[in-house]
């Protein structure tokens, strides 16, 4: 992951309610064995027409918005079954950056786990930053201070602070728990003297493992 701490560019709207993540991706489009491919399959149903060819109507296709990296989204994003492929699919078309009104609880928390932002507004800012920027116009993504800045308007969001700590460094829960490796190897010096019985005797006096794992 890379670090996330701020971001400016265009703000494609796509504020249409309930965008569920078949809509994101088509489950069948995850069995390719390349999944570098996905981005070209987003929003499959809604970009292209039934021969192929761009849907000139579809928003992300508009040269406005033509890779744009922030998207404006409708109530309920994300919506429907589990499938990670849907953030992955948003990102390798560019989109660093998801706001809208309400996610669906499993597309929120795979947006974290892969370095893409969500974040909540009302739907009354999102609607009216789609206005504001109809016409090509920039937002502002302040990670570092909880804000979307469009113009001289401020708008602060709220966010977990375990999830704002990994975009800011650009770790996953792997990351950050390798953050409390000195914890980690005190904790098992520590537990091989007062429990020596649940460890292996030939590893016993062996140092910890660089990953924090139980030696074999």
């Amino acid at each position: 992951m890379e670090p996330f701490t701020t971001l400016t560019g265009r703000a494609a709207p796509l504020l249409q309610a309930n965008i569920d993540t078949d809509v994101i991706i088509r489950v069948e489009r995850l069995t390719a064995k390349d999944q570098s491919v996905l981005g070209h399959f987003a929003f499959e149903a809604l970009r292209y027409r039934s021969d192929g060819s761009e849907n000139p109507d579809f928003v992300l296709n508009q040269p406005a918005f033509r890779g744009a990296p922030i998207l404006l989204g409708g109530p309920n994003f994300g919506c429907g079954s589990s499938r990670e492929g849907a953030v992955t699919a948003i990102q390798q078309m560019g989109v660093q950056c998801v706001i809208a009104p309400s996610f669906g609880d499993i597309f929120y928390s795979n947006c974290f786990q892969n370095g893409l932002l969500a974040i909540r507004l009302t739907a009354a800012d999102v609607t009216a930053l789609a206005a504001r920027l109809a016409h090509d116009g920039e937002l502002t993504i302040d990670l570092q201070r909880q804000l979307v800045i469009a113009g001289n308007e401020l708008h602060p969001f709220e966010i977990d602070r375990q999830r704002r700590e990994s975009l800011l460094e650009g770790l996953d829960d792997i990351g950050l728990t390798l953050k409390q490796m000195d914890a980690i190897r005190a904790f098992q010096a520590a537990d091989r003297t007062s429990r020596p019985w649940v460890w292996d005797p030939v590893t016993a006096d062996a140092p910890p493992h660089p990953t924090g794992k139980i030696s074999p």
